[in-house]
């Protein structure tokens, strides 16, 4: 008698590695920039490679933690809002003398509560996360307007502002890449080397077997969810430096753009399957195919279509491999029982 294999592991290591969903993402990231670099003028200038950078920091800090929540079948589409919330605190405290320093840690401080807010109801009071979070999208965007109305806060110190557009050296990248280089380095090792990140896989599959296999389930989807409100607010801090100005609606619609990125990238939005990796690749395909097409002078509704294709192209074959594996594995059954 055989001994039993867990089909994914029953491939070659090079097999999993190379002939992945995540593996195609971040080679068509590859061949884009390259054809890019060699057909765009200016597509291949360090200063584009800066701006793509800058211009997807947002998306890239945020889609850390969300893909851990998609990953547990779960989803918040209020991190948009608390963007603008931790940007409507952070200028409503520096406009009143608070220091840098101070306010930024409130503004942390404020992402961490609305994360627990969202955790609580999901994973305690076992209320559905869309329901939940479509709720808060609109309450925590109230009150960011609230705070601020149609005022603007601009005066930031220069000290701030400039060290998100700040180059290591003459790479083109910027020096806050490395504050996301460490959080994703943090996520990955959280996420795919560590029981915890078991855990999210095992929620995403099934919740009910996570908890007869002893995964806290209610604690993991609160701790994921106080993840996402804490980095949202990072992000907003950042896109209130960014742009110098703080305002109660920053970053309307941002999570779209967000969910897209982490479905690109492989993950399921149904939960139980997905790798950091291949996220990130796809919120870098995003922008490299944004910032090619805008070059190239291609309006952004039309770059809007482009990405939307790309995504639902994205969701469809990986419903189509599935078939094709479901149909390979019925017809090898079917031969050996015969």
């Amino acid at each position: 008698m055989s001994a039993a294999t867990i089909p994914a592991y029953a491939r070659p290591v090079w097999r999993r590695v190379l002939l992945s969903r995540e593996a195609a993402v971040i080679a068509l990231v590859a061949v884009v920039y390259l054809y890019g670099y060699s057909n765009i003028p200016y597509f291949g200038d360090t200063l584009t490679l800066t701006y793509i950078l800058i211009d997807m920091t947002t998306i890239l800090l945020i889609a850390l933690p969300m893909t851990l929540v998609i990953v547990t079948g779960e989803i918040d589409l209020s991190i948009a809002s608390v963007v603008g919330l931790s940007s409507a605190v952070l200028g409503l405290l520096v406009r009143d003398g608070v220091a840098m320093p101070l306010a930024v840690l409130i503004a942390l401080v404020v992402g961490v509560v609305c994360g627990l807010f969202n955790g609580f109801l999901v994973a305690y009071v076992g209320l559905p996360s869309l329901a939940v979070t479509i709720g808060t999208l609109a309450l925590f965007r109230g009150v960011a307007v609230g705070l601020l109305g149609t005022e603007a806060v601009t005066d930031f110190p220069t000290s701030w502002t400039e060290q998100t557009s700040r180059i290591i050296g003459s790479t083109g990248i910027p020096t806050f890449m490395l504050v996301f280089a460490a959080l994703a380095a943090v996520f990955i090792a959280l996420l795919h080397f560590s029981p915890f990140g078991r855990g999210i896989y095992d929620i995403g599959l099934s919740t009910e077997a996570a908890e007869f296999s002893g995964v806290n389930v209610q604690r993991t989807k609160l701790i994921l969810f106080v993840l996402t409100g804490t980095v949202a607010a990072l992000a907003g801090i950042f896109y209130t430096l960014r742009f110098g100005s703080a305002r109660g609606d920053n970053a309307t619609g941002l999570e779209l753009q967000v969910i897209a990125a982490v479905l690109l990238g492989g993950v399921s939005i149904f939960g139980g399957k997905g790798k950091l990796p291949g996220v990130i690749a796809g919120v870098l395909l995003i922008g490299v195919i944004s910032s090619a097409l805008r070059l190239e002078g291609v309006t952004v509704n039309v770059i809007n279509i482009i990405i939307g294709l790309l995504l639902v192209l994205s969701v469809l074959s990986t419903s189509f491999l599935t078939w094709i594996s479901d149909s390979v594995s019925r017809t090898k059954r079917s031969t050996s029982s015969h």
